[in-house]
């Protein structure tokens, strides 16, 4: 009997595939089919800074206008009327712990660490297993150091871990100088699971109308190899879970995340070019391999290929090509 379990943050997960946080995340329909299809867990769609800010704000002045005595943010939104974003997003927690039981994971895209983390104290109290924070600060600033931009994620972190106590993920870009120095710091500043690595909104230019677009949203199924380098450099020597992201597409991929050393896999433009039965397709995949080699858990596979355990770890590290293009 296979056992496609994995551990992820400290949560026990069914299979190694967790769907990503985007719009297929954001309805209690979908990701009781996402369960279906076999999911492990799933990322809500994320909630942005500036939406918990901007409503926040609103809440507050509301109550202060109503001469209420501040009472918990929570209870203040399991009583209001307020048909608003973060109302919303309270309350697909509640379903999804309701109706399904997979982990359900919230998520966060946040820049800074001002005026935001308290909420997600609410996100614990409606029943989020984990909380995904979504950080990809754009070093574009001439004016700031590395270190001042990097600061700003352990700020974020720091403040989230003060207010609740589930387990934190953070899911990151490779934009900096030293990544391996900052995912062991991220290691060690507590953070639960490390996700490797966002697929970032990048622009694009229209010749004929001289416009900035946004180039394509989807990942390519060859995406994966920058994630897979740092997930086996990475993946035993850090204490904290990695998940890999960007570029899975397909069974044969997630098991190279899993012999790399990843923990479990998130999942997002296969979805949305193959349906949720990309899971199930995935999983028979990964299902067969194991047969064929004589597998019968995926924590037997996972990190057998990291850095640290493969025949040539060297061929994590180059960087540059001494034979493919070396002849015309």
């Amino acid at each position: 009997m296979l056992d496609l379990s994995t551990s992820y943050m400290g949560l026990k997960l069914k299979s190694p595939i967790i769907a990503a946080a985007s719009g297929l995340t954001n309805s209690l329909q979908d990701i009781v089919e996402l369960e279906k299809n076999g999911a492990g867990a799933v990322v809500l769609k994320s909630l942005f800074e500036e939406e918990i800010v901007t409503e926040m704000e609103h809440a507050l002045n509301k109550m202060q206008s109503e001469n209420h005595l501040y009472p918990e943010t929570m209870e203040f939104y399991e009583n209001s009327d307020v048909e608003d974003t973060l109302t919303q997003y309270l309350k697909l927690i509640v379903d999804c712990k309701q109706n399904t039981q997979i982990p359900i994971i919230a998520s966060i895209n946040c820049l800074t660490a001002h005026n935001w983390p308290y909420f997600a104290k609410s996100l614990e109290d409606a029943g989020a297993d984990a909380l995904e924070l979504n950080i990809s600060i754009l070093p574009s600033d001439p004016e700031l150091t590395s270190a001042e931009n990097e600061k700003v994620y352990f700020d974020i972190i720091n403040a989230v871990k003060k207010e609740v106590s589930i387990p934190i993920s953070i899911k990151i870009s490779p934009y900096f100088s030293n990544l391996a120095a900052m995912l062991t710091r991220f290691s060690n500043a507590g953070v639960n699971g490390i996700v490797l690595f966002n697929k970032l909104y990048s622009p694009d230019i229209d010749i004929e109308s001289f416009d900035i677009i946004p180039a394509n949203k989807f990942s390519a199924s060859t995406d994966y190899v920058l994630p897979l380098r740092w997930v086996a450099i990475m993946s035993d020597r850090i204490d904290c879970d990695i998940a890999a992201s960007t570029g899975i597409h397909d069974g044969q991929t997630l098991i190279k995340m899993l012999l790399a050393g990843a923990s479990s896999v998130q999942v997002a433009s296969t979805l949305y070019q193959n349906g949720f039965e990309q899971i199930q397709r995935m999983l028979t995949e990964l299902k067969n391999w194991m047969t064929e080699k004589d597998f019968t858990t995926v924590e037997q596979i996972k990190g057998m290929l990291s850095q640290s355990r493969a025949i040539n770890p060297a061929g994590y590290l180059r960087i540059q090509f001494m034979r493919h293009f070396a002849q015309k």
